[in-house]
């Protein structure tokens, strides 16, 4: 099991902007806890997503020297990736496909032509700067706007996207739709139909239903687990924006319960949630 800890995602819809000084200090308090991944946010339109106009300065100054964890960021663009690629501290750039033509529309301005041509293009700039390409399938498992969806569908775009040569993608749950046996149902035919690929999960969850999701997915092949170290978040462009992201806690609950190893430092890890709470919630 990986942890891919999102900060960006915490953050991302806050109508206050959160001072550099404050993310600096948050980012190097995660990346001390053991996270495997953290999302230190994205290169995407200013007008956008406000909160990440200081990204470049963010990244400039955050402190690598006593952290293992890879540097993940988001674009939405090839102008993002060509970014992203420039600095030598990022490892992975995510790219936020939707199998929902109207969320891909909402999201990020784009179709699906369109789409896969920046795919093509930032996975050519991940080749060339030695950068990993991680693929989100949004609304991977419904969609509040009456588009198309299926296992099916879900099976096709991943057929269509290791056909390219990408070898990360995740599943992405952010209106909290999902239910342990669709994920059951979609993970186990994946992971036994793609070997060489890493699938992943995202999930966004009502009350108490997290635990049956997470084991479904980990029984059924998933390895990377997104979460946040306080819940908090949720995507600013599909109406659904408190609906909170699954708790950090509660994957590492899971792998405590199930004697799955991680990385995970627990003294730092409360120190850090401590510190996000004062930081991006006061």
């Amino acid at each position: 099991m990986k942890i891919l800890e999102t900060p960006r995602d915490a953050i991302q819809g806050l109508n206050t902007f959160i001072p550099t000084t404050k993310k600096i200090e948050t980012l190097n308090a995660l990346l001390k806890v053991g996270f495997d991944i953290v999302d230190v946010g994205s290169f995407v339109s200013d007008k956008a997503i406000p909160q990440f106009r200081d990204m470049r300065e963010v990244l400039e100054k955050i402190d690598l020297s006593d952290s293992k964890s890879d540097i993940f960021i988001l674009v939405a663009n090839g102008k993002g990736g060509e970014i992203a690629s420039s600095f030598e501290k990022i490892d992975i750039i995510g790219f936020p496909f939707s199998t929902s033509p109207t969320f891909l529309k909402r999201n990020i301005n784009s179709g699906f032509e369109k789409s896969e041509k920046i795919i093509d293009r930032l996975l050519d700039i991940a080749v060339k700067t030695d950068k990993k390409l991680f693929i989100y399938l949004s609304m991977a498992f419904g969609n509040p706007y009456g588009d198309s969806d299926s296992p099916d569908l879900i099976y096709e775009w991943t057929e269509k996207l290791v056909s390219k040569g990408i070898s990360s993608i995740s599943l992405s749950d952010i209106t909290g739709v999902a239910t342990p046996d669709q994920i059951t149902e979609i993970y186990s035919n994946l992971t036994t139909d793609f070997p060489g690929t890493e699938f992943g999960i995202h999930l966004h969850v009502k009350g108490d239903d997290w635990y049956s999701k997470i084991d479904a997915a980990y029984k059924n092949g998933c390895k990377v687990f997104d979460g946040v170290i306080n819940g908090l978040g949720g995507c600013p462009m599909t109406g659904y924006e408190l609906l909170g992201n699954l708790p950090t806690g509660n994957l590492i609950e899971y792998a405590q319960k199930n004697n799955i190893p991680v990385k995970i430092d627990m003294e730092k890890f409360k120190k850090a949630r401590e510190l996000s709470i004062v930081n991006w919630m006061s």
